[in-house]
């Protein structure tokens, strides 16, 4: 019996170290900023090594730190698996367990480790060890930018429809701007126009005002539709833009209203208004 308290309070203990670090908890954010840590230097490692030179010149530096974090991964991982039932969300020693195994933050734990154990594997998904960085949100506490992000929420639900509105206007201008050029350009440039699904690559490069310049018209009709394309697409993008820019001054108007309990129509007092007889 004692044995198996003395393995619940462990799991409690690890539990406590690979989550969240408690205010008071110094052996958990040490381990907090040595995961995150590592992760950064695994996200930089992935990063220079796609690099030939440097993959040339330090692959067994390269091949050592990969063992040296996959082996720190996988305990985390295992300890992580192991530990999860001290949480009531995982009680049960099984379900509990899979359950947990099942969470996105977990599973990308999984896949940032995988690929080492199975070589065999083409896809390289060390680049999943990115998403590991989510982890800040949750060592941050996540629940202080709740409000934040529903701020984000409503401000796309309460202008859902002039932003489709304005999606719409966007895709007719593409379509148009994409038909048009291919009649004007397709007979002096059939390798760059051959045809109006091709022509919308330079009408989405046009219109972001990017303009890559690998496809660009040559005929004097072209150029001059270049020209009012490239203007519209300063004020299509613009126009979300505002479309948002208002909706998050409303939104942060009426939070304002309820905080100091004001009509966010007349801007009275709420309260004064109620305490009148």
């Amino acid at each position: 019996m004692s044995r198996l308290y003395q393995s619940m309070k462990l799991q409690q203990r690890i539990w406590a170290i690979v989550q969240a670090a408690a205010p008071d908890d110094k052996k958990s954010r040490l381990f907090d900023i040595f995961i995150l840590t590592l992760i950064f230097l695994n996200v930089l490692a992935v990063v220079l090594s796609t690099v030939n030179t440097l993959a040339r010149k330090f692959h067994a530096y390269f091949f050592y730190f990969e063992v040296f974090s996959v082996a720190v991964f996988t305990l985390e991982y295992l300890a992580r698996i192991w530990s999860c039932v001290a949480d009531p969300r995982y009680r049960h020693p099984l379900w509990g367990r899979i359950r947990f195994a099942r969470t996105f933050l977990a599973m990308v734990d999984l896949l940032a480790i995988l690929p080492f154990y199975l070589p065999y594997v083409v896809v390289d998904l060390r680049f999943v060890r990115i998403f590991r960085l989510l982890r800040i949100f949750v060592l941050a506490k996540a629940a202080k930018y709740v409000s934040s992000l529903r701020l984000f929420a409503n401000v796309f639900k309460s202008k859902r429809q002039e932003l489709a509105l304005a999606s719409f206007i966007m895709l007719l201008v593409l379509i148009f701007t994409s038909s048009l050029m291919f009649m004007f350009e397709t007979s002096v440039q059939p390798e760059k126009f051959p045809d109006i699904p091709s022509t919308m690559w330079w009408a989405i490069a046009t219109l972001t005002t990017v303009g890559y310049g690998d496809v660009y018209p040559i005929t004097p009709v072209g150029k001059l539709l270049g020209s009012i394309s490239a203007i519209l697409g300063i004020g299509l993008f613009a126009l979300p833009a505002g479309i948002l820019c208002s909706g998050f001054l409303e939104e942060l108007q009426q939070l304002r209203f309820r905080k100091e309990k004001r009509c966010p129509y007349c801007g009275n007092s709420i309260q004064s208004e109620e305490s009148k007889p």
